[in-house]
């Protein structure tokens, strides 16, 4: 215990999961004054699949961190955030894929849920920090803020993480960044925590059955909009049930049959259209990036040579980083597969985040 932690209060994210739950073991022992706060953001009713609650915001996820909370005899508060969550995650999750783009919800949830509204109600609590079970790692040099890939890299969360600024880096703190998620679980036996062993959820939490395209029918029924499957050239091949029902590098289901494997390769909400092609066709050289946040630098002058990830689980590649105005030009050294507007690609040199943005266009040239 410092004297800089002794007395610092901090707010910590509480999911009901092993990992959030651990985070507040670990600073409630590192000694913060530790408060439990789990973020009301959906219908729990609507989290329920077969009988039982999943996600991270149904009623069994409070029940298990108000019991953590109970464990460690910290107070613990459930905030609604419900308006908000519809606003900035669900509308926009249903309306890109209406704009046949791909969307990342964690991202936005992240980005205007966790470090912006909790953010905010926490240092109106008198908070000196909001803690989260993400992770990664927030080191601090020369009087900036850098974020730093985890210990464990198969655990490692910085790609959904690259829109903190500055100021919120400051107020964050991610105690797992050292730990590999079995030694988190073994402390949550050491703790006396009864979400020890408890799975993880793959899931978006609004979807736990994992049925996008029933999610996004059933709030915006104009979706189920037919038009034309198109070749290369502009060939009609067939029919599709509407462009939010599909994404870029998209090969089965797509119900059509060409005599080759064929996948989605354009999205033209336009035309309406979903453009078929070969394998080879879904590789490409670039992207402009847009929606621009910078971690390790205030902007970006001159050419940049990089790591960039183009999605969540795919490994980062070089790349040259090239500033077109507010947007960013990235050109890989190899050509890419399946680059996916709407997704987010996000920047590294080594193990910090440069930072990111999301991809507006492919770039084929």
């Amino acid at each position: 215990m410092t004297a800089e932690q002794t007395g610092k209060r901090v707010v910590v994210a509480m999911s009901g999961g092993v990992d959030s739950s651990v985070t507040a073991a670990l600073l409630l022992e590192q000694g913060y004054e530790v408060i439990g706060v789990t973020m009301q953001i959906w219908d729990p009713g609507v989290t329920e699949v077969a009988g039982q609650h999943v996600g991270c915001c149904s009623l069994a996820a409070v029940d298990d961190a108000r019991r953590v909370a109970d464990r460690l005899n910290i107070p613990y508060y459930v905030l609604n955030f419900r308006q908000l969550f519809a606003k900035k995650v669900i509308d926009y999750f249903v309306d890109e894929y209406l704009r046949g783009r791909t969307p990342n919800p964690c991202i936005a949830c992240n980005r205007h849920i966790k470090f912006t509204a909790l953010l905010q109600k926490a240092l109106a609590l008198e908070a000196d920090y909001v803690a989260t079970g993400h992770y990664a790692r927030i080191v601090r040099s020369g009087g900036r803020y850098y974020l730093k890939r985890a210990a464990d890299r198969q655990k490692d969360q910085t790609y959904v993480l690259y829109n903190l600024t500055q100021a919120q880096l400051a107020r964050l703190l991610f105690p797992l960044g050292d730990y590999t998620k079995p030694q988190v679980r073994e402390l949550a036996r050491r703790y006396g925590l009864a979400v020890a062993e408890k799975p993880e959820s793959q899931e978006i939490c609004f979807i736990p059955d994992n049925d996008y395209p029933a999610f996004i029918a059933g709030r915006r029924p104009d979706a189920r909009r037919p038009g034309p499957f198109l070749d290369l050239q502009g060939n009609r091949l067939g029919t599709h049930r509407g462009i939010a029902f599909y994404t870029i590098g998209q090969r089965r289901g797509l119900g059509i049959a060409t005599g080759q494997r064929t996948y989605v390769v354009e999205i033209d909400p336009q035309r309406n259209a979903v453009v078929l092609g070969p394998p080879e066709a879904i590789y490409a050289p670039g992207l402009l990036a847009g929606d621009i946040n910078l971690i390790m630098y205030d902007r970006l002058t001159k050419p940049l040579s990089v790591q960039a990830q183009i999605r969540y689980n795919s490994k980062p590649q070089p790349a040259t980083l090239y500033p077109e105005g507010e947007d960013v030009r990235v050109v890989f050294d190899r050509p890419q597969r399946a680059i996916t507007p709407g997704q987010a690609v996000v920047f590294y040199d080594g193990d910090l985040v440069v930072g990111g943005g999301t991809i507006e266009r492919v770039l084929r040239e």
